[in-house]
């Protein structure tokens, strides 16, 4: 990934809350039958101690249905997940500068966090039954009336547990980088903030004013 020094985001608690909260991943793999893109979503469970983005380590963990190769094939293999946050077309009709000096074009701001890692599958029933309740409830904490996996006969989510893999990825390197405008003067990034919040782009427009 092209990443310019001003716009390389080493912040470990906004990578994670970028995951966190736009957690389907698209995990990019070279298979037996050349490059493929599964979309997954995972959590994060972040290691002790992780500092910088470039240090920042932990665990990715998922599922996929047991008829899906991917997790077939896994084998401690090479892959990288992508998680796609905010994005947003930039007109340069919200710069100051432009109405000043006219030379401004078009751009496209967005945030992305790439992580490499090691993929494992993990076929046991119990490792499946806590993390897809795991999952379920962090999907569903903001709910007034929750979904439990324990809502659903028991022998429905035995059958439906032995239809899924979990799957686990090693991270070994994480490249985030935020495209918020940063390159713009300040009075640029507030046009282009308060552009974005008449076009419905709330979270882009947190991010300009945040970088």
């Amino acid at each position: 990934m092209y990443l310019p020094k001003h716009f390389e985001q080493h912040e470990p608690g906004a990578i994670a809350a970028l995951v966190r909260e736009q957690p389907l991943a698209m995990i990019v793999r070279h298979g037996d039958a050349g490059l493929d893109a599964e979309p997954i979503p995972l959590l994060f469970d972040v290691a002790d101690g992780s500092g910088t983005a470039g240090a920042l380590r932990g665990t990715l963990r998922g599922h996929v249905a047991r008829a899906n190769p991917l997790w077939r094939d896994a084998h401690e293999r090479d892959v990288l997940a992508i998680f796609q946050g905010p994005q947003a077309y930039v007109s340069p009709g919200w710069y100051p500068s432009k109405r000043e000096h006219g030379k401004a074009v078009p751009t496209w701001n967005y945030a992305v966090v790439q992580m490499h890692g090691r993929l494992r599958a993990v076929d046991d029933p119990a490792w499946l039954r806590a993390f897809v309740t795991r999952l379920t409830d962090a999907n569903e904490s903001h709910r007034a009336a929750r979904w439990h996996v324990s809502d659903a006969p028991a022998d429905y989510v035995d059958q439906m547990l032995r239809a899924i893999v979990g799957l686990e990825i090693e991270v070994t390197r994480v490249v985030a980088k935020w495209k918020v405008s940063q390159n713009r003067s300040a009075a640029d990034r507030e046009g282009t903030a308060e552009g974005l919040l008449a076009d419905g782009q709330p979270a882009m427009a947190a991010l300009v004013r945040g970088g």
